[in-house]
C-alpha cells in the first residue's frame, strides 16, 4: 500500500475547482500526465484508513480467526485460573494450580492441591497482604449477591511440633481443641457461645471436621495434610446467609485435599 495516498496531490499536480461542480474536485495533471479524480484518492484513502485501524485492532487485541472466542477465553482463563468448564447445573469445580506460588519460607514444602465447588458467578478475588490472616490466606472467592469463602493454609508447627510432615487432623485434636484453637484464626475473636453444629467426615482416608458458627454466619471446613492445615471458610451477611444457604453449604462440604 502506497504511502502516497494519505496526501492530497503529488508536488507535479495542481488542483482546480470547477465552477458548476458541486461534489466533485477534479485534479489537473500536467501535459502528458494522466487526470485522476479526487474523489478517487478519497476513497482509497479512507479504504487505507480502515484497513490500518482493522489491522492495528486484530494485532493489539489478538483476534486470529474466530478472534472474540479467542479474546474472550484469554481473559476467563486469566482472571480465575484452576476453574473447570460448568457442569449442567452451572457450578463449577477450583482446584489448586501445581503452578501456583504460595508457602510460608524457605523449608516448606509446595502446598497440597485442594478442591472445592461454587454455584455460577462466583469468582476468584485478590488476596491482600493486609487481610487478617496475613500470608496464610491462599485464596478468595466471592459473589456479591450470595457471599464468599476465603481459605487459610497455615503450617502445622504454630500449634505442634511433633507432627512430622505428614500431620493427621486427628492428631492435632478433637473438633472442640481445633475449632477453639483455630476458630478466632477465621472470624477474629473468640468462638465461645458461637458453634451451632460440629460433625466428622471421611473422605478418601481424610478426616475433615465441619463447623458452623453463628454469629458471624460461617461455615468452616478444617482438615490437615504434608506439614499444613487446611481451614476453608464459607461466610455470609444475614440476608445472604437466609436466602442461600443451601448452596453455602454445599460450597463449604465440596472441599477435598486431594
Amino acid at each position: 500500500m502506497g504511502t502516497t495516498i494519505f496526501g492530497c496531490c503529488s508536488i507535479s499536480w495542481r488542483c482546480h475547482q470547477r465552477i458548476g461542480l458541486s461534489r466533485t474536485r477534479a485534479c489537473s495533471a500536467k501535459v502528458g500526465e494522466r487526470e485522476d479524480c479526487a474523489s478517487d484518492v478519497i476513497l482509497k484513502r479512507r479504504t487505507a484508513l480502515v484497513s490500518g485501524i482493522s489491522l492495528i485492532s486484530s494485532t493489539a487485541l489478538g483476534f486470529s480467526g474466530d478472534g472474540l472466542a479467542v479474546v474472550k477465553q484469554g481473559l476467563v482463563a486469566g482472571r480465575i485460573p484452576g476453574l473447570s468448564e460448568p457442569d449442567e447445573q452451572g457450578w463449577r469445580t477450583y482446584r489448586r494450580p501445581d503452578g501456583k506460588s504460595g508457602g510460608h519460607g524457605v523449608g516448606w514444602s509446595p502446598i497440597i492441591p485442594y478442591s472445592f465447588s461454587v454455584p455460577p458467578e462466583w469468582e476468584e478475588v485478590p488476596v491482600s497482604i493486609a487481610d487478617l490472616g496475613g500470608t496464610e490466606i491462599d485464596l478468595r472467592f466471592a459473589n456479591s449477591k450470595q457471599g464468599r469463602l476465603f481459605v487459610i493454609v497455615a503450617p502445622v508447627l504454630r500449634f505442634a511440633d511433633n507432627l512430622g510432615d505428614n500431620a493427621k487432623l486427628e492428631l492435632i485434636g478433637p473438633p472442640e481443641k481445633v475449632i477453639n484453637a483455630f476458630g478466632p484464626e477465621v472470624i477474629g475473636e473468640n468462638v465461645e457461645g458461637k458453634v451451632l453444629s460440629m460433625e466428622v467426615a471421611e473422605h478418601s482416608g481424610r478426616t475433615y471436621y465441619q463447623f458452623e458458627l453463628e454469629p458471624p454466619h460461617v461455615l468452616i471446613t478444617a482438615t490437615a495434610a504434608g506439614n499444613r492445615l487446611y481451614l476453608f471458610n464459607v461466610t455470609a451477611n444475614g440476608l445472604q446467609w437466609k436466602r442461600n444457604y443451601k448452596d453455602l453449604k454445599k460450597i463449604a462440604n465440596s472441599f477435598r485435599v486431594v
